[in-house]
């Protein structure tokens, strides 16, 4: 080989050498500096995952806004580990524990539970929700229900020293009435002396004269009974003459009567007071032809007939009305009770039996009554119907006498058992109460003879309701 192509040739070896020894060395550093890039990029990857555990992008994008300003020479989770143990330890009231946030947290969330069952049981368990109510919400209403309980203390203590101040002033009148007892008392006792003294000499003055006063005693009842017993013939004498004297008086009325017959006594009863002259079927409201001059006024009630009719003997009439307002010479009254198929219109007449525009009625009541119509008798009806009575210009008298106009008649008045010796003997006023109940009889049986003998009308409950047009008010509340 000619020596210029040996020479080539070497130089292309040494070329060729040397490029395989850089490229093996550049693979070789490739290869290092990719392992440790991976090895970095694994160490970044973890970084990467312990910091999202720590805080998220978003997170941490807004860290200073979350946690606040940072302190001097602290990492961010070192202050904000600061600030909740500053929290935590308004809560416990002291230094907390070292240890992790989570134990803190639930340590302060035990006792705030704690604190909280304890004042519930001050404030009510229904006011306040555990999941919704903090601390500041609680030592508010603490607050305020300190406030009332000193303002509470502040009146009670001022009770309590009126109280006080009173006791102090009951106390010294009790000591001054003790004294004027005492005082009293001792007066009493001298008394009590003076009294046993004149007893002790009284009995002996009876001791001595007891034999004479005895014999005095029966002669003066042998006398008694004489005069009794003249006094009872000459009682059964006028009897005798007072039954022959009754029955010629009956005869005589008898045939008086065969001539002259007895005068209907229901027949100012039966007296209209006055009549329809309007009607406002749509305002339920009538106008009636009498006014204040014919002493009219509000709260009066009135039964309404058919007009050119007689008033029933029964008294109860097609409708009833109530004046509400009254002028000089006609009033208003609303219709409280109506019939259909008897409508009111003009002319009809009205009546009350109480109120009458020239007099004042007088009433008799007697009997008993069951005004609210519970099958039960009721022990003030008596006053009841007096006061209706009196409420509508009438008057009530306590017997029966030529100026009664009418009489109220209830049921029979009850009698009661006769008491036995039995018990007579547990109860000693059974006796006064049988008795009573005779006497009541006897007194409603007497009211209606009397009504009778002097043609008093006479009138059941139910009846007088219907002449007054008081039947529909009257099972109403407050309606006497």
């Amino acid at each position: 080989m000619p020596p210029g192509k040996r020479q080539q040739s070497d130089a292309m070896l040494y070329t060729l050498i040397l490029f395989v020894g850089l490229f093996i060395a550049a693979t070789t550093v490739a290869v290092i500096y990719y392992v440790k890039f991976e090895d970095q990029r694994t160490i970044a990857e973890k970084a990467q995952s312990d910091l999202s555990e720590i805080a998220s992008a978003s997170e941490l994008q807004r860290i200073g806004t979350i946690i606040g300003a940072k302190q001097p020479r602290k990492s961010r989770l070192r202050t904000m580990v600061d600030y909740l143990d500053e929290v935590v330890y308004l809560i416990l009231g002291g230094l907390p524990e070292d240890t992790s946030a989570e134990v803190k947290v639930a340590t302060a969330n035990r006792n705030f539970k704690e604190s909280l069952t304890l004042v519930q049981t001050h404030i009510g368990p229904n006011t306040i929700d555990p999941n919704t109510t903090g601390l500041t919400r609680i030592i508010e209403k603490l607050k305020i229900m300190v406030d009332d309980t000193a303002a509470e203390l502040l009146a009670t203590q001022e009770q309590f020293d009126d109280l006080q101040l009173r006791f102090d002033d009951a106390m010294a009148e009790t000591k001054r009435k003790e004294d004027v007892w005492l005082a009293e008392k001792e007066e009493y006792r001298l008394q009590v002396n003076d009294v046993k003294q004149d007893y002790n000499d009284l009995e002996v003055l009876l001791e001595k004269t007891s034999e004479e006063r005895v014999q005095a005693l029966m002669s003066q009842l042998r006398e008694e009974k004489a005069n009794y017993e003249q006094e009872h013939q000459e009682k059964l004498k006028i009897q005798a003459q007072l039954k022959m004297t009754q029955d010629r008086m009956n005869l005589c009325q008898d045939e008086l009567h065969k001539i002259v017959p007895l005068p209907d006594g229901e027949v100012t009863a039966h007296r209209s007071d006055g009549k329809i002259i309007l009607i406002d079927d749509q305002a339920k409201v009538v106008h009636l032809n009498i006014g204040r001059v014919d002493r009219v006024y509000p709260g009066l009630t009135f039964a309404v007939y058919d007009k050119n009719m007689p008033i029933p003997r029964d008294g109860k009439g097609k409708a009833e009305i109530e004046v509400f307002s009254v002028e000089k010479n006609i009033s208003a009254a609303r219709i409280t009770k109506s019939e259909i198929k008897r409508p009111i219109i003009e002319d009809d007449i009205i009546a009350n039996l109480i109120w009458d525009s020239d007099k004042t009625n007088v009433f008799a009541i007697e009997g008993e009554f069951d005004i609210d119509g519970d099958g039960n008798i009721d022990n003030d009806a008596v006053g009841k119907i007096k006061g209706l009575v009196e409420k509508w210009g009438g008057r009530v008298a306590d017997n029966i006498s030529i100026k009664t106009d009418f009489l109220v008649l209830g049921n029979p008045l009850s009698v009661i058992r006769r008491p036995t010796l039995s018990e007579l003997e547990m109860d000693p006023m059974a006796m006064e109460r049988y008795d009573a109940s005779r006497q009541n009889r006897v007194r409603y049986e007497e009211i209606q003879s009397q009504a009778q003998a002097l043609s008093i009308p006479v009138f059941n409950y139910e009846r007088f309701l219907f002449f007054i047009g008081y039947k529909t008010q009257s099972g109403r509340a407050g309606a006497f």
